[in-house]
């Protein structure tokens, strides 16, 4: 019985905002939970570098979008993206206010988290959705 390796999984992080991003390494840490394997992050800081990024085909296997980035907010982002990539990984979009939910809904995110991110609840919400995605992709 032969095993396959265990790959890293690759998250992007999109935000302008340096601390936003490490809020969320933080909240992440190397390993979001142990029956994960670890992760690689890319944070992106532009829109058109996120663009560049999903051109070149590089592995995601979730995207973290800041609603309140500038100038381009995550949740037209994650909008685009679910129109254009193909099994387009699972989005966890960070909003300003709940009452910028409705705008999560229509941008087609898995999940939202709130602005302050909260540290637990992040990594539990990215570790639903990396599980999905993982899922996902063992029964193509």
């Amino acid at each position: 019985m032969s095993t396959s390796p265990v790959r890293d999984l690759h998250i992007v992080v999109y935000s302008h905002d340096q601390m936003t991003r490490a809020q969320i390494l933080a909240a992440l840490g190397r390993q979001i939970a142990k029956d994960l394997p670890e992760h690689r992050i890319v944070e992106i800081a532009t829109g058109p570098a996120l663009r560049q990024y999903v051109d070149a085909k590089k592995p995601v296997d979730l995207f973290i979008l800041d609603g309140e980035a500038n100038p381009e907010g995550g949740m037209g982002i994650a909008r685009e993206l679910k129109d254009e990539v193909f099994n387009c990984p699972p989005v966890l979009l960070i909003a300003g206010r709940q009452s910028d939910s409705w705008l999560a809904t229509w941008s087609r995110a898995e999940d939202v988290v709130m602005h302050p991110i909260d540290p637990f609840t992040f990594a539990t919400k990215a570790g639903d959705l990396l599980r999905s995605r993982l899922n996902s992709v063992a029964t193509r």
